[in-house]
């Protein structure tokens, strides 16, 4: 029950940065996970790199409430990545007390992806930040083993995987496949629940991902085996987007209420 729990960016994206910070306060989280960089062109865009007054904004709510800032996002390591373009963000991140940044991989040279990802680590290393590959089924790291492969690769002792129960079970991947992979990978996983009914389309999965899942224990995903099958206590960051509910529900209660559910899981685990 003392588990840390921070609340994801993309659950309250209906929220300016500072008002996260804020709303992880109110709602009874530990920590709160701020976008500083959008992950589509539609999302509301933020003055959140450099000594901006956005920034400074989410430092004083950061001081005044406590909260810590587990993560920060979005990096996408492409063809065309310049991994020096990235050193603003960290040192944004830094300033902020981030501990982990997330990356997604979105180059099908292998051994491109493989050399940004590296120099991304160690990049972040300068800063205090680990860099954690999130293998989305639509993206050039489809899955867990994809992504262990990029950080055996790389051989940056800085390098993990985060798992995300929806793209986990969407990837095909399953309990079993995770005994191969060192638990030092794991340093903080996502949390969300999801129908047990896999989309059929790329579309359908991008959209349920990004707007239609579940609180803990309301879905059909295997949380109780993940939790069970990834280092004891690691910190949850809880990432349930509901778009429906958002028409008639504010941020504030449903991050309250997502806590309330992933609190009710895990006293049962």
């Amino acid at each position: 029950m003392n588990r840390p729990l921070s609340l994801a960016a993309l659950t309250v994206l209906d929220l300016s940065p500072a008002d996260m910070v804020s709303c992880a306060a109110w709602a009874g989280y530990s920590h709160v996970g701020l976008r500083l960089n959008p992950a589509t062109p539609t999302e509301a865009h933020y003055s959140t790199i450099g000594d901006t007054p956005v920034i400074r904004e989410v430092l004083a709510r950061l001081q005044d409430t406590g909260i810590r800032v587990l993560d920060i996002e979005i990096l996408r390591l492409k063809p065309d990545t310049r991994v020096a373009d990235f050193e603003a963000f960290f040192e944004t991140g830094a300033r902020l007390g981030a501990q982990h940044v997330l990356l997604a991989g979105n180059d099908p040279d292998h051994a491109r992806l493989v050399d940004n990802f590296g120099a991304t680590c160690d990049l972040a290393a300068r800063y205090g930040l680990a860099a954690h590959l999130e293998p989305m089924p639509w993206t050039d790291v489809r899955n867990v083993a994809e992504a262990d492969a990029i950080i055996r690769a790389a051989g940056r002792d800085n390098g993990g995987i985060i798992i995300d129960p929806i793209h986990f079970d969407r990837s095909g991947d399953t309990i079993d496949g995770l005994a191969a992979i060192p638990p030092s990978r794991f340093r903080y996983m996502q949390f969300c629940d999801a129908p047990a009914a896999r989309p059929t389309t790329t579309e359908e999965i991008l959209f349920q991902a990004r707007a239609e899942r579940l609180p803990p224990a309301e879905g059909g995903l295997p949380l109780r085996e993940l939790l069970g099958a990834l280092p004891a206590g690691i910190t949850l960051s809880i990432e349930v987007p509901q778009m429906a509910l958002a028409r008639t529900v504010g941020p504030f209660e449903r991050a309250r209420r997502l806590r309330e559910a992933c609190q009710h899981l895990l006293a049962g685990c």
